[in-house]
């Protein structure tokens, strides 16, 4: 593993046209890689964002599907690793799963989440939104290994539950938390970059966070505010709320995970905490 390695997070307003999202996916690797960067992260639902009811299930497709082989081979001719937040994999006839696809360099999926948190509001005389409506909840943790450390694996409302963060590092050993996100307007305002910062600081993890940011094709308002965290909870990388397309990129130490963990060492919520003077 490298001491250090230059990654980046894209922040997107997708739309509701497939070719249309893959030509910015593709500018923004190409971005990237002009930058020097190994990994790039996209934010959840980077591929489609439907403007009706039902959208999503018309156009879900199999991971071995043409969507999903064109970003393959993205990865592959670009000779990058890209984290793909939110794809619309296809389940049963009534019902998607929302993928979180990790692809390496050679154009290989090395790993596949599906979202555990599924996204139900219901507002008094404000939103509703039942993502368990359409979308089939995941049932297991999932971390891969990288040339930028072990990798976990989640998706925007996973945000909300420490727990599963606790598990990626602890059980998982996880070292960078990746969660690509479509936060809403109004809870992003609220929440978003002090959750982030709370998963930073509780695991002694990088967490990367590309969001969409931005009206989309169903009128929907996401928060934006793309972020790179590091295990001390320093902010290395932000894409401001309102710029759209554009990426964070940063050089991240996977050797300051362990640094900091020897210095500072943490047990899971509910367990004693001893601490070692640095």
């Amino acid at each position: 593993m490298a001491n250090s390695v230059r990654i980046a997070a894209a922040q997107m307003t997708s739309v509701n046209d497939l070719s249309a999202n893959f030509t910015t996916c593709s500018r923004l690797v190409k971005e990237a890689v002009a930058a020097g960067a190994k990994l790039l992260c996209f934010p959840e639902n980077f591929s489609y964002v439907g403007a009706k009811p039902g959208d999503s299930l018309t156009i879900a497709e199999s991971l071995d599907g043409p969507i999903m082989k064109k970003y393959c081979s993205l990865a592959k001719d670009s000779n990058i690793w890209l984290s793909l937040g939110g794809f619309q994999e296809k389940g049963d006839d009534s019902h998607l799963r929302n993928t979180h696809v990790l692809i390496d360099n050679s154009g290989n999926i090395r790993s596949t989440y599906r979202k555990m948190h599924l996204f139900d509001v219901d507002v008094p005389g404000g939103a509703v939104y039942k993502e368990s409506s359409f979308t089939e909840a995941g049932r297991d943790i999932v971390t891969a290994d990288s040339p930028f450390g072990r990798l976990g694996l989640t998706v925007c409302y996973d945000l909300r539950f420490p727990e599963l963060y606790q598990r990626l590092r602890f059980d998982h050993g996880a070292e960078v938390l990746l969660v690509p996100a479509a936060f809403t307007k109004v809870t992003g305002e609220a929440h978003w970059e002090i959750l982030l910062r709370a998963r930073a600081i509780e695991t002694q993890c990088y967490v990367i966070a590309a969001a969409q940011g931005g009206k989309h094709s169903d009128g929907r308002e996401s928060y934006g505010d793309t972020l790179i965290i590091d295990p001390w909870e320093t902010l290395l990388g932000r894409v401001l709320v309102r710029v759209k397309r554009i990426i964070a990129l940063k050089l991240i130490q996977p050797n300051l995970v362990k640094s900091l963990r020897v210095k500072n060492k943490i047990c899971k919520i509910g367990k004693p905490v001893a601490m070692v003077p640095s």
